[in-house]
């Protein structure tokens, strides 16, 4: 991926990983629009960094998206990255009946936003000759986190999805990159103290470090994502689902 002169759209892009994304790409001469569904929030960011750019886009309902595709394509023509990033992660009982409705919002954000947003932004990017989908998903993907078990299901999809659109469009100019992060110090698990979490600015190292190595790799993995990524190769599968299954929601 080249590092400059992109246009890029970022959804859920309002704090954590998306924020911290946002800002980077700004700051390496990168045409920056900011997605989600907090109106206050992408206003104090396009007044605290000038020339990021926002919209409004609510990833979970389908009317938007096509909306914010719409209005991109009018906007930003230029746009040749999507970086499908929002993303909700939520605690989960099975056995308490309100634990449904969670489920089902993970579904329809993590889930059907990503593969919406493909489709609806997919006819622009076409028209470009150095297009990027960046599908973020999880190291949990590989391996689930029990306590967040349809979040993990919904980013192992997004994996599944992921691979089989790279396939689907190898012989057209957009190229498809999954990013899998591990567990990094943002709001989105309550992790902003975790000190098993990666500190954010690390990840961002990392990550765009890989991302603007040549070739660009298929998936972008941090190093402390890798034993997540290849439990089952290596055999280590059963013990890596032990130590997620003994994590615990704090009293």
């Amino acid at each position: 991926m080249k590092t400059t002169g992109n246009t890029i759209l970022i959804t859920g892009s309002t704090a954590g990983i998306g924020l911290g994304l946002a800002l980077r790409f700004h700051q390496t001469g990168n045409k920056v629009i900011v997605a989600g569904r907090r109106k206050a929030l992408l206003q104090q960011i396009t007044t605290d960094h000038p020339g990021i750019e926002a919209i409004e886009l609510d990833v979970a309902d389908a009317k938007s998206i096509v909306q914010a595709s719409e209005l991109v394509a009018e906007r930003y023509p230029d746009l040749n990255v999507v970086i499908n990033n929002a993303g909700i992660m939520l605690s989960e009982n099975v056995l308490a009946p309100d634990s449904l409705k969670g489920a089902e919002e993970s579904v329809a954000t993590n889930l059907l936003g990503t593969i919406r947003m493909t489709y609806a932004f997919l006819p622009q990017l076409m028209r470009k000759n150095d297009s990027i989908i960046i599908n973020v998903s999880s190291a949990l993907a590989f391996v689930p986190f029990p306590i967040a078990m349809t979040y993990s299901a919904t980013k192992a999809a997004v994996h599944s999805f992921t691979e089989g659109l790279r396939v689907q469009l190898a012989d057209t100019s957009v190229r498809i990159i999954e990013l899998a992060p591990p567990g990094v110090r943002t709001t989105l698990f309550g992790q902003e103290s975790d000190e098993q979490a990666m500190p954010l600015e690390d990840f961002l190292d990392e990550t765009l470090a890989l991302l603007h190595g040549e070739p660009t790799p298929k998936e972008i993995i941090v190093e402390r994502a890798k034993f997540l990524r290849t439990a089952e190769a290596t055999g280590n599968y059963d013990n890596v689902l032990g130590m997620l299954s003994a994590w615990k929601t704090p009293d």
